[in-house]
């Protein structure tokens, strides 16, 4: 899962990151108003840590952007000032959660999870599809009553697929979702098609009622 931090404060960015990465979240950076924004039109999050006081501009004001523009992405906004009227104010205009600062790392994490929870796994603790079942506060997945053993990148791609079922999900979506923003460097998405080989030979051996299908000259879904 993706978070993107807006965030000015280098020591604070660089403690909350790391402690994301340390549970294996993909974690991106804007140090402000402006990068903050062209991250959010260019790409897709789970879930958006936003600071309030911006050196160009409001955290309140870019929310309104992202909801101007019609995005889904969970927003937990993330301030020093713990007046009412600011906390009112971002919840009103569609933030997820607010956390004032400072806050503790473990509470930080239980409001991400409970955010992506409500927003992508409609408030359950465990996702289900056909026979495949995922745990993601323990990255988990049973197919039956069999566990299926996953590297990283396969279980976030499975866990990706499972919560966009039967759509089709192009393989540029696919690379900034599993392995961030930075694969807009790399030469080819051919590596998409070795994960999902080796995760369908996997499935496949365990009897798992799902599979992905290609789209020709598109990418992929589950079906």
């Amino acid at each position: 899962m993706k978070i993107l931090i807006v965030e000015d404060e280098p020591e604070l960015k660089d403690t909350v990151q790391k402690f994301l990465e340390s549970e294996h979240f993909i974690v991106e950076h804007a140090e402000n108003y402006r990068s903050g924004l062209e991250k959010i039109i260019s790409y897709d999050y789970d879930c958006i840590l936003l600071d309030i006081m911006l050196p160009d501009g409001s955290g309140i004001d870019l929310l309104k952007e992202i909801k101007r523009l019609h995005k889904k992405d969970p927003v937990i906004i993330l301030s020093a000032k713990d007046s009412v009227d600011d906390k009112v104010s971002g919840l009103e205009i569609g933030a997820d959660d607010y956390l004032a600062k400072p806050f503790h790392l473990a509470e930080l994490m239980a409001r991400i999870k409970s955010v992506i929870r409500r927003n992508h796994q409609d408030g359950e603790n465990i996702i289900q599809y056909k026979n495949i079942s995922i745990d993601p506060e323990n990255r988990k997945v049973m197919v039956g009553n069999e566990e299926l053993i996953l590297n990283r990148k396969e279980y976030d791609l499975l866990y990706y697929f499972i919560i966009h079922p039967e759509k089709t999900l192009q393989k540029t979506t696919l690379a900034e979702a599993i392995w961030g923003d930075y694969i807009d460097q790399a030469d080819s998405l051919d590596f998409i098609y070795s994960q999902i080989k080796n995760l369908r030979k996997k499935l496949k051996s365990q009897h798992a009622e799902a599979d992905f299908q290609a789209v020709y000259g598109i990418g992929y879904k589950f079906v």
